[in-house]
């Protein structure tokens, strides 16, 4: 009884001590007093959203990749006038194949496809669309109105796929020429920068510790490297890339046939007809309804393989700018921090790396979709194959442009770079030394004690007191080592300890890089439409 009683003493003096205050209002940092409470001014403000009428061009979300980042050149491809012009020049090129194989189809009628590929009523398609709910007939019924002589005939024996499978792989084919087309340049502007340090010793880094020595321009044909093996896949795939062709419903060319009343081969001619006609060698052997999607997941990977290489590029000189010797361009006016005006940070790198995180993560869901695919075909493809694909591409494109400007620009801080190497390579070169002192004589087990005690002593001011290594002024003031006292300052020679760096760096561009550029010379005359403007 006595220690219960003892213990409601306690409490009523805790609830004494600690009683919660009769009005919630006044507790700090949980609810805001009447006080602090805004003025008329904004009493009023939506804060969650705007009015209907307030600035009504500017009320739909627009894509930061589009709106902000793509070029032109690379957006064009993806565009809707790329698309449906080139849906029109695919019933074209069928049309004009039958008509060549016995159908019968008029030259009136080809001629006035020819002439109205260009003239797409967008909202008459759209209204179509509406209608039949399907946008292949949409689009259609709008090629037959400007083409009324043709509209009989216009996608005759052709499924959805023959336009829509086939522009695809098109519009892919152009896209991996931009995306060639750049991966050259980049390379081509890396060359002049590894060519220009390669001889100049820097810190390498192991576990982003410091290791022996490498040059700057060595480093650099590391990310070259990466992108020549990306360039090289690149070049596989656009020559060996194949078209569907004309395949039908279910790939078995069964309306074809039947319309060549049972004439295999020139259900085959047709085939090749089309598929030369729109610039292809090559053509899909076999196919259900669409290409296999098997397609869209190498290339997506192949993309990501472009994204991994210039993430790794870009992750080095965020490092690098970190450390003050290696920074990316900085424009005169250029505000690095809104808060921190002294700011010089590597935004370009930066968005490099944010957008090739993006492209990196694009393989899997083509992955999936291909997986997915029911026998001859299942629509579940379609929705996710409209945004990954012509996305990767955009984002790639952008990646490659950031790379040439960063390359184009990039400056190097040899002294700080120097600095560096500096403060580690005396823990580096004490085995020279010791082998030197051993060559005059010395004790080599004696030496070797003297090395580390100086050794931990130097790195206890470097660690311990924040000065400068002065391992070899310890060397310098040490008897055991008069053997190299003369002629120490020679024997830490940075060049000394980058081993073949400069020689592999040559070697790496006469014998890698430049027959791909010669190659490819047609390639680096082409102008890049779109620079970097944020």
């Amino acid at each position: 009884l006595y220690s219960y009683s003892y213990l409601l003493s306690l409490q009523g003096l805790f609830h004494q001590h600690f009683k919660r205050p009769s009005n919630p209002s006044t507790l700090s940092n949980t609810s805001i007093s009447s006080s602090n409470k805004m003025s008329d001014i904004f009493s009023d403000i939506d804060v969650s959203g705007f009015p209907d009428d307030a600035l009504p061009d500017h009320q739909k979300y627009e894509h930061p990749l589009v709106q902000r980042y793509a070029t032109k050149e690379m957006s064009s491809i993806f565009s809707p006038a790329m698309k449906f012009t080139t849906w029109r020049k695919l019933w074209l090129a069928l049309a004009t194949a039958e008509q060549e194989l016995g159908l019968d189809i008029s030259n009136e009628q080809l001629q006035q496809m020819k002439d109205q590929l260009y003239n797409i009523d967008f909202e008459k398609a759209n209204e179509y669309e509406s209608k039949f709910r399907h946008d292949v007939m949409g689009h259609v019924h709008a090629f037959g109105d400007v083409a009324p002589l043709a509209m009989p005939i216009i996608h005759l024996g052709a499924t959805s796929c023959y336009v829509g499978d086939n522009t695809d792989i098109i519009q892919l084919k152009e896209a991996l020429k931009l995306v060639q087309r750049k991966l050259v340049q980049t390379l081509e502007i890396l060359k002049t920068f590894a060519e220009k340090y390669a001889d100049l010793p820097t810190l390498g880094f192991t576990h982003y510790q410091p290791a022996q020595l490498t040059t700057v321009g060595k480093r650099c044909t590391l990310w070259m490297q990466d992108l020549l093996l990306d360039y090289e896949r690149v070049t596989y795939e656009l020559e060996h890339l194949p078209m569907r062709g004309v395949k039908g419903t279910t790939g078995t060319q069964a309306t074809f046939l039947e319309l060549f009343d049972g004439d295999h081969e020139k259900v085959k001619q047709l085939n090749s007809k089309v598929c030369k006609a729109m610039g292809f060698d090559k053509v899909i052997a076999v196919s259900g309804q669409t290409y296999t999607r098997k397609i869209d997941y190498h290339i997506l990977s192949l993309l990501s393989g472009i994204a991994q290489s210039a993430y790794k590029m870009c992750g080095d000189i965020r490092l690098l700018a970190n450390l003050k010797e290696v920074e990316e361009p900085f424009a005169k006016n250029q505000i690095g921090s809104s808060a921190m005006a002294y700011k010089r940070n590597p935004m370009r790198s930066e968005r490099c790396c944010s957008l090739s995180r993006y492209i990196m993560s694009l393989p899997p869901s083509a992955a999936n979709t291909h997986a997915n695919q029911w026998f001859e075909r299942t629509l579940d493809d379609s929705a996710i194959r409209r945004i990954i694909l012509p996305e990767g591409f955009l984002a790639v494109d952008v990646v490659l442009n950031l790379l040439m400007n960063i390359a184009d620009g990039m400056v190097v801080w040899p002294n700080v770079v120097q600095k560096h190497v500096m403060e580690e390579l005396p823990f580096m070169a004490t085995e020279v030394i010791l082998m030197e002192c051993v060559k005059a004589g010395g004790d080599r087990q004696e030496l070797h004690e003297a090395i580390r005690v100086h050794s931990m002593d130097a790195g206890n001011v470097v660690k311990g007191e924040g000065k400068a290594n002065d391992l070899l002024e310890r060397i310098a003031k040490d008897p055991l080592f008069e053997a190299v006292h003369s002629k120490l300052d020679t024997l830490v020679d940075p060049k000394l300890f980058i081993g073949r760096a400069e020689e592999q760096t040559k070697e790496f561009l006469a014998e890698e890089i430049d027959p791909v550029l010669q190659k490819e010379e047609g390639l680096l005359g082409k102008e890049v439409v779109d620079g970097v403007n944020v």
